[in-house]
């Protein structure tokens, strides 16, 4: 099984944004820092020089011997920095009170050098201009010799380490600020790109909506993103011709169904006008499948139009009609026929018509799968149920739920199309009832039309 989630356009804006937010940022901070290193390094900024080179420099440099006397060593640094500054000077004292001098000391800082003992930090400055250079500096150094205070000139050339060190705070500054700005990215994005991207879930919605029994369905463009209007176009356009189709093949088996029924008719005619035997009955149950079938046709597309009118049915008289009418056909298959009302009127709300092929329907399916052999039984319940049960082989029990669906048959003996059945569960839906099938009482397949209790059934006698 995949870990990985299905990916999200959402939240891939909102990780993409975000990202690109925090990449900004550190492009902007690094390229401040560089410029202003680059600056500071190449003497546009206080002329490159650094009042913590010295003191650093002779911080490294101090050593003490053995005799506990301060020296000063004469390290790389120390001998770079004298090159560069010929007048270089610095004072070092211990606690102790050990001094070691290099250099003439200014007489501007003189009158600090006596002061030393009482001075912990300072900055000695000549005048208070802005970006003013200090003339000197006292600090506080640790050093191999111990602790130790330098007094040096501010003179010394900034260096690279040192401008690393001072962009410390600029760092921790940059990453707060990059934090706060990821936080409220993360959290303020989704709520604009769920907002920019209204449109696109409500045209998911719309196709959610879209039934292929219903034509002329379209996804509105409005408050879609301009990126995906050419996708909601193109979905358009395909139920456009999806519809065009449909409607050009629910035309044509009209048109056919309706071309059929009077050939259909006329052959039936003749064929009843052939002398008796087992060929004019098969051909009398071919001819009653064609016609059954051009029924069918023409009921689904009455259906899928919604071309039905509700009123009371007499469920009893409605059975009655159709054992009449299909009693010969089953006769001469071979069966007997049964009838058995509850009362002389049940009468329920509905469309006469659909009921009617409904019955028909399941009346000629015992005809043809019966095992033509036995009773072929229609009873009529007071409860608001027609029922057809034959003594055949019956239905299995896995197949009981597939039967009803369209072009689905349980043997394939090159009879119907598998429509039958189908069409009876959608006249029954459209009824707010269902159909289903059982075992009857003889194990042959017992298939009942239930309709609802409301509005109530009315048994007459």
């Amino acid at each position: 099984m995949s870990l990985v989630r299905p990916r999200s356009l959402r939240w891939r804006l909102v990780m993409h944004i975000t990202t690109a937010q925090i990449a900004m940022l550190v492009v902007i901070f690094v390229g401040m820092f560089a410029t202003i290193g680059f600056l500071w390094y190449f003497g546009y900024i206080n002329h490159g020089v650094n009042d913590r080179t010295t003191p650093e420099v002779v911080r490294n440099a101090i050593q003490r011997g053995p005799d506990g006397k301060l020296f000063i060593s004469p390290t790389q640094e120390l001998v770079q920095l004298r090159s560069q500054i010929p007048n270089l000077w610095f004072l070092v004292r211990d606690a102790n009170g050990q001094k070691l001098t290099e250099g003439r000391v200014p007489l501007e800082v003189m009158s600090a050098v006596s002061a030393l003992d009482v001075i912990t930090y300072a900055d000695l400055i000549q005048n208070f201009e802005k970006d003013a250079l200090p003339l000197a500096t006292v600090h506080w150094e640790e050093t191999s010799a111990g602790r130790v205070k330098i007094m040096s000139g501010a003179q010394g050339h900034v260096t690279i380490a040192q401008i690393l060190e001072s962009s410390q705070g600029l760092l921790t500054v940059m990453a707060i600020l990059i934090a706060i700005t990821a936080v409220a990215t993360f959290l303020v994005t989704p709520f604009v790109v769920r907002r920019a991207l209204k449109g696109l879930d409500h045209a998911a919605e719309e196709t959610k909506k879209i039934d292929i029994h219903r034509s002329g369905t379209r996804l509105s463009a409005s408050g879609v993103p301009l990126e995906i209007l050419p996708f909601v176009n193109a979905v358009n356009e395909a139920l456009t011709r999806l519809d065009k189709g449909y409607t050009g093949h629910r035309r044509f088996l009209t048109d056919a169904a309706h071309e059929l029924r009077t050939p259909i008719a006329i052959l039936t005619t003749r064929l009843s006008g052939l002398p008796s035997g087992p060929l004019k009955v098969r051909l009398l149950e071919d001819a009653a499948r064609l016609t059954a079938l051009t029924g069918q046709l023409l009921d689904l597309q009455r259906l899928e139009q919604q071309m039905v009118a509700f009123t009371a049915v007499d469920l009893v008289g409605l059975a009655e009609r159709v054992v009449i009418d299909l009693a010969p056909l089953a006769f001469g298959a071979g069966y007997e026929m049964r009838f058995e009302p509850e009362g002389d009127k049940i009468l329920v709300s509905g469309d006469e018509t659909s009921i009617e092929r409904a019955l028909t329907n399941l009346v000629q399916n015992a005809i043809n799968y019966g095992g033509r052999q036995g009773t072929i039984s229609v009873r009529v319940s007071a409860a608001g149920w027609l029922e057809v049960c034959d003594e055949g082989k019956g239905v299995p029990e896995a197949e009981r739920e597939q039967i009803f669906e369209a072009f689905h048959r349980l043997r394939h003996d090159g009879r119907g199309v598998g429509l039958g059945l189908d069409l009876v569960q959608k006249i029954m839906r459209l009824h707010g009832g269902h159909a289903e099938v059982r075992t009857g009482p003889s194990a042959g397949a017992c298939f009942r039309l239930t309709f609802p209790l409301t509005p109530p059934v009315r048994p007459l006698s």
